[in-house]
């Protein structure tokens, strides 16, 4: 567990990120890792798949990783506070809440798996993979909930530590399954999902012995367990606001892939693989604002304000300068990433075009990214949902599907950038109106 309460605040950021960016990064690699697998082992048909399927994975899971959102930002406060009593209540209820959402999701996905897919216009050679890959990670979802479940736990705690260990263990278990169960066994598609669902049960179960183990006051027993009311509303007030965003932008991630499939499996394959790095290289950007929304939770909880600007000032300052060599990286080294993935020239040629077009603007994202943190480190959750949601939903989508049907693909990712820009304003007006100040969820005299 971390304080970060005292403490010179570009440091204590940092150093709190750090852990939080290695361990993104190790996920990510395993998915660059997964992808590049898929690519050269099965197929460009196989790597549009997995890549069409994440959004939709998303849109099912991310109202409950909102509501586990709003549980970290719970336990930042509290634990800022030092009131351990409704640290421990929050924990219980975040794995009672996990534990029945993880069973609805599994059913809705599987049930709906084929409408979802001819929903938003699949080419038809990717469907079948698509199917197989999506409907075995739905049945493994319950350690998907359960291992990020953990790892929110110990952010809200100030550990971002273990949770760094718990996903390097993961996605090496991960890398390693899929080359036994795609290279060697040759199990296709069905051995990525497999594999990844292995992984997850694994770590989780390590999880759960951990926290037993390290953390006497929480002591995980699924007999003792116990709901609480009031603290899974302030969950839900919290969290539904950024599990609601997340639902919309996966939904909008969909309808993306809805314009983008229309431009065949090239452009699919391209996409995805583009989308892959993409993620990657937004990682620091997003690891910042974590460790942010955290720092921020706990100053506000103990009554510490002060901190809060001189640390998003710094937190701005260091992922900029971050954004810039990553931007200098994807425009000069596009065409060698795209070649790990496939060997495919039209693919490569057209992820190209993607990433000098969006990494450009990297900056700009990293911008929005960090200043929505403070409001969500606040408990603030509602603006910067509708925020993002706006500039998806009535700028990216809408400008990216006009501008395709003159410019081709490329007006596609010209959408992402606009958008970008249209979030980054509204977010720094909202923060100087102040009102996300007002949000803070533990009453001092707690």
């Amino acid at each position: 567990m971390k304080d970060l309460t005292v403490g010179k605040e570009s440091r204590v950021i940092l150093y709190f990120a750090i852990p939080l960016l290695l361990g993104n990064v190790f996920q990510q690699l395993y998915q660059i890792v997964d992808s590049i697998i898929v690519g050269n082992y099965i197929g460009k048909e196989a790597l549009g798949a997995v890549g069409a399927s994440f959004p939709v994975i998303f849109a099912l899971i991310s109202l409950v990783m909102g509501i586990t959102i709003g549980t970290t930002i719970i336990i930042a406060q509290y634990f800022g506070a030092k009131n351990m009593d409704n640290v421990k209540r929050a924990i219980d209820t975040v794995f009672i809440v996990m534990f029945f959402a993880s069973i609805l999701v599994t059913i809705l996905g599987i049930t709906f798996s084929d409408e979802i897919f001819r929903l938003i216009k699949l080419p038809e050679d990717i469907v079948p993979h698509a199917k197989k890959y999506f409907n075995i990670y739905m049945a493994g979802i319950i350690f998907l909930f359960g291992f990020n479940g953990i790892n929110a736990i110990l952010r809200g705690l100030g550990d971002s530590k273990t949770p760094l260990v718990f996903i390097v263990i993961s996605n090496i278990i991960n890398i390693l399954l899929d080359m036994l169960f795609v290279v060697v066994f040759k199990w296709g598609i069905e051995g990525v999902a497999i594999a990844t669902v292995i992984a997850y049960g694994l770590t989780f179960i390590a999880g759960i012995i951990y926290l037993n183990k390290y953390h006497s006051f929480i002591k995980l027993n699924i007999f003792k367990i116990k709901f609480d009311k009031p603290i899974f509303k302030k969950s839900i007030y919290i969290g539904l606001p950024t599990g609601l965003q997340q639902m919309f932008v996966a939904v909008g991630m969909i309808a993306m892939f809805r314009i983008v499939n229309d431009f065949g499996t090239d452009v699919v394959a391209a996409y995805s693989v583009a989308g892959r790095i993409d993620s990657f290289a937004i990682l620091p950007a997003m690891n910042f604002s974590a460790a942010l929304s955290t720092f921020v939770g706990q100053n506000l909880g103990a009554n510490k304000p002060e901190r809060v600007k001189r640390g998003l000032i710094s937190t701005l300052f260091m992922s900029a300068i971050i954004s810039v060599i990553i931007t200098a990286i994807a425009v000069f080294y596009g065409e060698s990433l795209m070649s790990w993935f496939t060997p495919d020239g039209n693919v490569i040629k057209i992820g190209v075009s993607y990433l000098v077009i969006v990494s450009s603007f990297y900056i700009i994202f990293s911008s929005m990214f960090v200043i929505n943190a403070v409001f969500r480190g606040a408990g603030d959750t509602l603006v910067p949902m509708f925020i993002t949601l706006l500039a998806l939903w009535l700028v990216r989508i809408p400008i990216s599907y006009y501008l395709s049907r003159d410019m081709g693909e490329i007006g596609i990712w010209w959408g992402v950038p606009m958008a970008w820009i249209f979030g980054v304003l509204c977010s720094t007006i909202y923060y100087f109106i102040g009102r996300w100040k007002r949000k803070v969820v533990v009453n001092y005299n707690e």
